[in-house]
């Protein structure tokens, strides 16, 4: 599978450095959203943030270097 994926060309936006980034970056906005003092509506959506990153990470960490 591999292989047809690095022939199609499509191996570029299936690498996992830029993904790896992405989603860590959306658990640092979840734990952000969750520890802040000011709003209630970011804290309600900062376990669906951080799940949603973690899930995106797990994924991604399956794809090729």
């Amino acid at each position: 599978m591999s292989s047809s994926i690095a022939n199609s060309g499509m191996s570029r936006w299936f690498r996992r450095g830029p993904w790896e980034t992405a989603a860590m970056t959306l658990i640092g906005g979840g734990i952000v959203m969750l520890v802040q003092p000011w709003s209630i509506d970011l804290y309600g959506y900062s376990f669906v943030t951080i799940l949603a990153g973690t899930l995106l990470f797990t994924v991604v960490s399956h794809f090729p270097e």
